[in-house]
């Protein structure tokens, strides 16, 4: 059974920091592909970062140069760090996880980022 745990939301004023994680059981990262994604009231669910089994990263135009995704493999843990936080970054944000063989999506229950201005 595949698990996704986040962690690491919380309330932060404009400018701050914050560090995302997303652990994961019955799957492994390294294998798979993987992002993070956020949704905000009213809006739809955006990417915001994602990275492939090989390692390669991309983003979202709106976080471009201030987030950065990451992955521990002995953890198997992937990772969000959020620099420069904007009260427009407040939204819940999900880890997914692409599972190639059997090609499914799975989503973690969300971690709530509240960017104070």
């Amino acid at each position: 059974q595949v698990q996704l745990v986040e962690s690491g939301g919380g309330l932060v004023q404009a400018g701050g920091s914050l560090r995302l994680s997303c652990a994961a059981s019955g799957i492994i990262f390294s294998n798979n592909g993987m992002g993070w994604y956020r949704q905000a009231p009213g809006k739809q669910r955006e990417l915001v970062a994602s990275m492939t089994s090989g390692g390669g990263s991309k983003y979202g135009d709106s976080v471009k140069g201030r987030f950065t995704i990451s992955r521990d493999n002995a953890k198997n843990t992937v990772y969000l760090q959020l620099n420069s936080l904007k009260p427009e970054d407040t939204a819940v944000y999900y880890c997914n996880v692409h599972e190639f063989h059997s090609d499914f999506y799975y989503w973690g229950q969300g971690t709530q980022v509240t960017v104070r201005a």
